[in-house]
């Protein structure tokens, strides 16, 4: 009997809800979705439900409409002190770098044409006077990430060879992202040479045959081995690598161009030291330490990068015309001295710990009771300067008087106007300034107080 008293697809698209959203999206999708609900009310009958009614069914499909047409990815609010989060979309652009892309979206590009010559060009030109610059290394390519560059480079360089790593450097980054996986991927053999702690430049030699075609070296990047260890640096196997007429490859991952121990962190490996060491190839990330968009940066020698620019996988793998103007907005802030004061990641990591209390206290003020401040301590986050921290102020809040308790505010945080992400400490909400931009301090503390 209950199923009679279910409406008709007809009577749920004449009510006033499905008229309004017939104006803004297409009729056939619209009864698509209505025909799904009213399956959907039907399995509730089963279950001993009554049926639903023409309103009920209505509102169901608005608000599916509202889920599935909102705008994806949406801006998050970072309050968890984690500088470059993997989940909230890594680093931040700084302006130029959005303005960039903004520019190179809504008009046409002279992406792949060389102005000058009035003929077709490359889109690796753009950046390759720059890196070169930036890094001393004779050449530049920019594919789509840094899984995507070391790829291309055992691919091109190493296919049907073998390529020896360490033992301690044959490691999962991230992500799935595995050393050894991609060099069977890549149709590279892996020798892995010494133990997980100690390798040095004789267990690579003594393990080079004549189907060596390249040594490789991975800097951990997400994790660190403390103790008895011993790794063979760059210089070393660069030396080995000329002696042997075999090419160095060095993924050093984050791709950090400033001196992280200005900042008072442990030394995060630079391109510029890998080229300056004599690595032949040097693979980086664009969108960790560098503060740009996802990108896999390779520079080094130009016959290798011009074997990685002919090979079939480098127009599978290149760069997009968006990210590629947004890396080189980020490029050039390196260039012109000002990445320290114009990218966000380097603003956050540079903020005086005074000016992070300053703000955390107006924070906890305008809060009210259920705010304490307190110290505390913010991380650097993806992948890059594993168990390095920085000191910082944060707003504990007290949420034994709120429903749900810890939990249920932070529910609440993220279901905010703009969604607030943060962390729990000893069944306390804890709120980092350090990653959270000036003008979005507002929205958190309205989404705070509502929360609580």
């Amino acid at each position: 009997m209950q199923y009679r008293n279910l409406p008709s697809v007809e009577a749920i698209m004449a009510t006033r809800q499905l008229q309004g959203l017939a104006i803004l999206y297409q009729r056939d999708w619209l009864v698509n979705l209505v025909r799904q609900q009213i399956a959907d009310a039907r399995d509730d009958i089963r279950r001993g439900q009554d049926a639903a009614s023409v309103d009920e069914i209505a509102g169901r499909v608005a608000q599916q409409t509202a889920q599935v047409a909102r705008p994806r990815p949406q801006p998050v609010i970072n309050a968890t002190g984690v500088i470059i989060h993997t989940n909230l979309g890594r680093a931040p652009l700084s302006e130029a770098s959005v303005d960039a892309m903004h520019a190179a979206a809504d008009r046409y590009t002279d992406l792949e044409l060389d102005i000058e010559q009035g003929r077709r060009g490359s889109r690796q030109a753009h950046l390759q006077p720059i890196l070169r610059q930036l890094t001393g290394a004779e050449s530049a390519l920019v594919v789509n990430n840094n899984a995507s560059a070391v790829f291309l480079g055992l691919s091109a360089i190493a296919h049907g060879k073998e390529v020896i790593v360490s033992r301690g450097e044959a490691v999962e980054i991230g992500g799935g992202f595995r050393v050894p996986d991609v060099l069977a991927q890549s149709g590279a053999r892996l020798v892995e040479v010494g133990t997980t702690n100690r390798t040095y430049v004789s267990d690579y030699e003594s393990a080079i045959t004549p189907d060596t075609g390249a040594l490789l070296k991975v800097h951990a990047s997400n994790f660190r081995v403390e103790g008895f260890t011993h790794a063979c640096d760059t210089r070393e196997l660069a030396q080995l690598g000329k002696r042997s007429a075999l090419p160095v490859l060095h993924d050093v991952g984050s791709g950090c161009l400033l001196d992280t121990g200005e900042f008072g962190l442990a030394h995060e490996p630079t391109p510029q030291e890998s080229i300056a060491a004599g690595a032949d190839l040097v693979f980086f990330s664009g969108d960790k330490l560098l503060g740009g968009p996802q990108a896999g940066i390779v520079v080094g020698k130009s016959d290798l990068v011009r074997t990685l620019e002919r090979h079939p996988l480098a127009r599978a793998l290149r760069i997009d015309k968006l990210s590629l103007a947004a890396l080189t907005a980020t490029l050039l802030h390196y260039l012109k001295g000002e990445a320290r004061s114009t990218i966000p990641i380097w603003q956050m990591i540079g903020s005086p710990l005074d000016d992070i209390r300053e703000r955390a206290e107006a924070w906890r003020a305008s809060i009210g009771d259920a705010a304490t401040l307190c110290q505390s301590l913010s991380t650097i986050g993806g992948g890059s300067l594993p168990g390095e921290t920085l000191p910082t102020w944060v707003v504990a809040l007290d949420c034994s008087q709120s429903q749900g308790g810890a939990e249920g505010v932070m529910a609440r945080l993220r279901t905010a106007r703009t969604p607030i992400i943060a962390r729990i400490d000893q069944d306390r909400v804890m709120l980092d300034p350090r990653t959270v931009p000036f003008d979005e301090g507002g929205a958190l503390l309205r989404g705070v107080k509502a929360a609580l």
